[in-house]
């Protein structure tokens, strides 16, 4: 039996791979935003390990949910999965970041480095990466004209390095990205073709299977099958500008 905590578990695939994993018989944290969504789970957390609650727009909330986390020991594997993507404009978050950038990459990163380290960390990451401009200078979206999709596939592009990166420092921990692809989720939209099962396998899997295909690092993954991350993903010198700029941003040194 593994303790597995997974943000953005109220929904989507967070929530699938929560019930797969507590049903496979696995200790599972769930999170959720606010106590308001915390009820969407009153039928899986008297299964689960229990709840923790954080808004990851917020900073302060961020911090809090990882001294949460660390109240109830340390995790085996931490599957961040939480993300938000299209939004007409640009969000800004109580400290002023955009939406897209504190939620899907701040979030983690700052967890990341205050949780207890795990010996596994999977990202949730997204195809959309392989598009996405590498360059660093406006991660924050406060100079260019804001594009949704954009900031997304940049956000992804920015996790999946984050990945690699702690797979780099961190040799004793297991850290891997996952595209689960275009799945039918509240984020996904009905329309999504993707199936929604196969979407959380991987992830669920990476997380706790002692299988030899699942005991690597520094991966990027779909549908249990290793691919081909864009170039900067694995580029030693992208990574730092990444790691360093995010400190910039939150005040929290990683490496």
């Amino acid at each position: 039996m593994a303790r597995v905590f997974i943000t953005g578990s109220t929904d989507g695939l967070g929530l699938a791979s929560a019930r797969t994993l507590v049903g496979a018989g696995h200790d599972v944290l769930l999170h959720a935003r606010s106590k308001e969504r915390a009820a969407s789970l009153a039928q899986l957390a008297p299964q689960a390990a229990g709840i923790v609650i954080g808004d990851l727009s917020s900073a302060a909330q961020t911090r809090d949910l990882a001294g949460q986390v660390n109240d109830h020991g340390r995790m085996d594997a931490v599957i961040h999965n939480a993300g938000v993507y299209v939004s007409p404009t640009r969000v800004g978050t109580p400290e002023g970041h955009s939406l897209t950038l504190a939620v899907n990459v701040l979030a983690p990163y700052v967890l990341t480095a205050l949780i207890e380290r795990p010996g596994r960390l999977v990202y949730i990451s997204s195809g959309m990466h392989l598009g996405a401009n590498g360059n660093l200078g406006d991660i924050d979206w406060t100079g260019r004209r804001w594009s949704a999709s954009a900031a997304y596939s940049e956000s992804k592009l920015c996790v999946s390095a984050l990945s690699a990166s702690v797979a780099r420092h961190w040799p004793a921990v297991l850290s891997n990205s996952v595209d689960p692809g275009w799945v039918p989720t509240r984020m996904g939209g009905p329309g999504a073709p993707g199936d929604l099962a196969l979407g959380q396998d991987t992830q669920s899997w990476l997380a706790v299977s002692n299988d030899p295909g699942a005991l690597v690092s520094g991966k990027y993954w779909h549908h249990r099958r290793q691919r081909t991350a864009a170039p900067e993903v694995t580029d030693p010198g992208f990574q730092d500008r990444l790691t360093d700029r995010l400190a910039e941003l939150t005040g929290v040194t990683l490496f």
